[in-house]
């Protein structure tokens, strides 16, 4: 014993053994730390865990997203046309799209596949042949410009997809474009709204596809070129066309999901009011946007002066029935919109455009807490009317628009002059309490025609039995669906865009939700509300303090590197001074 500790011996009896054990016991722990790991790769194929740390949980799905990928019966393939050279900005979308379907493949059970497709790929004539293609099937091109070499190039882009499931197959368009907004706020825009984007065209594919959305035309109602964004913001998601409602048959309404009936002129005949009626006794929405009253801001600008009266449209009785009256009147609104006009020019002088108040343009402000009218901005409208809601059992009445408290009634028939604009209005006069201008319906309504004779003209009846639970929504103004018009080249501007004042107002949204209601998709309308909070840097700051942050982002490292290297060596001389 006394030889084994005094001789080299004593690295063979306790020095090796002791390095013998430290081995075995690595082995050990990095055999436990393979089977960890080997383990959590297995459960990671079978089980899914995001953990979101933000406070407005940007990155986690909601509840109805899941539940549709969770009840998904077949197989779902997405095509992404976003794929290729970038900017930065645009790099982004797709990373934030590839991100999003990575959760949609894990919560689908992965029943959902995807893949990126870049359309510029191949040959000049292949990629127009596909460009052409694409823009067929409802996707969105846009023109980006690429900086170069050279300089500056323009390279067409498709930020969009194509979903195909049960035979059947919906586009998707990404790009939340909206006159005023600068392209960093277009894009974030976007970001936010891909959720919405691709769930609701999930749950559409699951009820069968596109539904049927038609506006009416034959009494004189918007024209095509005033409803082009309206209608255009709708085809990606639907099937939109014009009906007539003289021509078209009982099984034609049938295919229709939800009518709009676009600010009218001309009456209606007793016939298309038996289609409405039976339309609605079947199930079917409607979206009212009716003006009781004649009156137009072009008509002032060419006479000074109007006479505002009454139109003729025949539709009271049905509207009474269904438990509203739209009133004859006008409403005058100190929170209102602004108009351009001449004024000046008295004594001599030059006239000048400037943009006035017209109290006859309400701005509508939503305060409830519908998900038609949720977290959007105010609705803009011209010479708008009140409603009135009448108590009818089996049906549930929402106020969704309302005027402020500072607006007044006026009854027709009544002169507007432009030279309004120019007298102080009374504030003592425009005391009082909101009005009715937009109402959601919904519940079994009574068939108008239930014991009345079936119209000349019409072959058919009204279906027997109690009428099926049904949706409407009612707004006294028809210009509210109405987008401006470009005076250059007769193009459509954004709708709920003013061109006078360069405002964008909330009527786009407006109508995005309140069809999204009316065809049952009411649930999903909270993820376009969704609100993510982009945190950006203050550039102001950025400027003023660029130096300071630029020696302590390149000082600190090394500062914190130098510290660390002197804890350690001391650390190292305490433990093998001993």
């Amino acid at each position: 014993m006394f030889h084994c500790v005094l001789s080299d011996a004593y690295e063979d009896c306790f020095g090796r053994k002791k390095v013998v054990s430290r081995k075995r016991k690595a082995i050990r722990e990095l055999g436990a730390l393979i089977i960890v790991i080997v383990i959590l790769s297995v459960l990671s194929q079978h089980y899914f865990l995001r953990l979101d740390l933000t406070s407005d949980k940007r990155f986690t799905l909601s509840d109805i997203t899941k539940k549709e990928l969770a009840d998904l019966d077949q197989d779902i393939q997405v095509q992404i046309y976003l794929d290729g050279e970038f900017p930065a900005g645009f790099k982004r979308l797709r990373n934030a799209v590839s991100d999003l379907m990575v959760d949609y493949r894990s919560y689908s059970d992965r029943k959902l596949s995807y893949v990126f497709v870049n359309p510029a790929e191949g040959g000049q004539e292949q990629q127009a042949g596909l460009m052409q293609e694409l823009s067929a099937r409802g996707l969105m091109a846009t023109n980006l410009s690429v900086k170069t070499e050279e300089g500056f190039s323009q390279k067409i882009i498709f930020p969009s997809a194509l979903i195909r499931y049960q035979g059947r197959e919906i586009p998707v368009n990404f790009l939340q474009s909206r006159m005023g907004t600068s392209p960093e706020e277009v894009l974030n825009n976007s970001i936010q709204n891909l959720e919405y984007a691709f769930t609701s065209a999930i749950r559409k594919l699951k009820k069968g596809g596109r539904q049927n959305i038609g506006f009416t035309e034959g009494h004189q109602e918007l024209n095509d070129l005033q409803l082009a964004d309206a209608m255009g913001s709708l085809q990606s998601a639907y099937q939109v066309g014009r009906v007539d409602l003289k021509s078209i048959s009982l099984k034609g309404m049938e295919s229709l999901s939800l009518l709009i009936i676009p600010k009218p002129q001309h009456g209606f005949t007793e016939a298309e009011k038996f289609k409405i009626d039976y339309f609605v006794s079947r199930g079917g929405s409607v979206l009212w946007a009716i003006d009781q009253v004649n009156a137009e801001l072009d008509s002032l600008r060419g006479q000074g002066t109007q006479l505002a009266f009454v139109k003729s449209l025949n539709l009271d009785d049905m509207l009474f029935r269904y438990g509203l009256k739209l009133n004859y009147n006008l409403l005058a609104d100190m929170n209102c919109a602004q108009i351009p006009l001449k004024l000046g020019g008295n004594g001599g002088g030059q006239a000048q455009m400037q943009m006035v108040p017209w109290m006859y343009y309400p701005l509508f402000v939503p305060v409830s807490h519908h998900p038609v009218v949720k977290n959007i901005e105010a609705v803009r409208s011209e010479f708008s009317g009140t409603i009135d809601t009448l108590p009818l059992r089996g049906v549930k009445k929402e106020v969704l628009l309302s005027s402020s408290p500072f607006s007044r009634v006026l009854q027709v028939p009544v002169l507007i002059s432009l030279q309004q604009v120019e007298q102080e209005p009374d504030p003592q006069q425009f005391r009082g309490q909101a009005q009715i201008t937009g109402v959601a319906l919904e519940g079994e309504f009574p068939k108008v025609f239930e014991n009345r004779p079936v119209p000349e003209g019409v072959t058919g009846n009204l279906p027997a039995g109690r009428p099926r639970a049904a949706k409407m929504i009612v707004l006294s103004d028809g210009d509210i669906l109405k987008n401006q018009v470009s005076a250059q080249d007769s193009s459509p501007f954004p709708l709920g865009f003013d061109r006078f004042s360069g405002q964008q107002f909330g009527n786009k949204t407006l109508l995005m939700n309140m069809v999204d209601y009316l065809t049952d998709d009411s649930s999903i309308i909270a993820l376009r509300s969704r609100e993510v909070k982009n945190y950006l840097l203050d550039r102001a700051r950025i400027k003023s303090e660029k130096l300071q942050w630029q020696i302590l982002n390149v000082g600190l490292p090394l500062i914190l590197l130098a510290i660390t290297g002197l804890l350690v060596q001391g650390f190292r001389k305490r433990k093998y001074s001993r």
